[in-house]
């Protein structure tokens, strides 16, 4: 789930970046804070720059004390809190995202930005009515939020709401028709629902727009295989694992939502002779 927060986690850089990055690889200092208003926000903002340049490498336990610290020194700047919440679900401290998130809310009730990322940490968290009541909040503000869609789509479908999940994803791949997470995981529902042709033909879809995504890849070989199409299972199994290697994980597969029927054939797939030995050999990947 981790993999979908990356674009809000850059709006939330971009929010607080305004002027050119200061240097961030000096150690961060203990400050004590003066009584000067206007030089408390000037050192805000002076962290803030250096934690959204700590994220552009990807270094977020770095950049969330710095964070953490601006908003203590503008506590009513509503995008430091947000900076801060998405920092948090970045690195799967949901609460604690929460938290900061409602602090924003507090501060700015109708940015959709802080509605959409709030729903994320919600649905993350495993409160799935919650992130849909919040997304939708967000939505009847900016309805044209491709992610924001996807997200309430992924609530709906681990609610067992796969009508209400199948619509959002439509209205995601109708916005951008080559936004295939959306179109892979109308595949993941159809499978849920039985549907087996047509969650693979929605796979192959995906992997048209996309011919280096493993997950519908493997999805379709763990189709063939329940199928009977061994042969053809086997070698799709094997390109999906060279493309990436964590999709052999079953663990890293419910991550990203795959529902327990085709768990359930994805691990008879992978827990063959040949596909067990060539996960063994594959090399490392993601």
């Amino acid at each position: 789930m981790h993999k979908r927060i990356y674009p809000l986690l850059l709006t939330a850089c971009l929010g607080v970046v305004s002027v050119p990055t200061a240097t961030y690889s000096q150690a961060l200092l203990p400050y004590t804070p003066k009584q000067n208003p206007q030089s408390l926000e000037d050192t805000s903002k002076s962290l803030l720059r250096q934690a959204a340049g700590l994220v552009q490498f990807q270094q977020y336990e770095q950049a969330i004390p710095r964070v953490a610290l601006a908003t203590q020194l503008a506590p009513k700047n509503h995008e430091a809190w947000f900076f801060l919440g998405t920092l948090y679900v970045q690195t799967q401290k949901y609460q604690k995202g929460i938290d900061a998130l409602q602090q924003a809310k507090a501060i700015k009730p109708q940015e959709p930005d802080i509605l959409f990322m709030l729903g994320s940490a919600y649905f993350q968290k495993g409160d799935n009515q919650k992130a849909i009541d919040i997304i939708q909040a967000g939505l009847k503000i900016k309805p044209d939020n491709n992610s924001a869609l996807f997200d309430l789509g992924n609530a709906y479908y681990k609610s067992n709401k796969y009508p209400d999940a199948i619509a959002q994803y439509q209205k995601a791949v109708k916005k951008d028709p080559k936004f295939w997470p959306a179109i892979n995981n109308i595949g993941l529902v159809s499978y849920e629902n039985g549907d087996v042709n047509g969650a693979i033909q929605n796979w192959q879809k995906a992997i048209s727009i996309d011919p280096k995504a493993a997950e519908p890849v493997l999805a379709i070989a763990a189709a063939l295989f329940a199928q009977g199409k061994q042969s053809e299972a086997y070698t799709t199994a094997e390109k999906a694992i060279v493309l990436d290697s964590r999709y052999a994980n079953i663990q890293y597969l419910k991550d990203n939502l795959w529902g327990n029927k085709l768990l359930n054939d994805t691990r008879k797939l992978i827990q063959t002779p040949r596909i067990r030995d060539f996960i063994t050999k594959a090399p490392s990947k993601g």
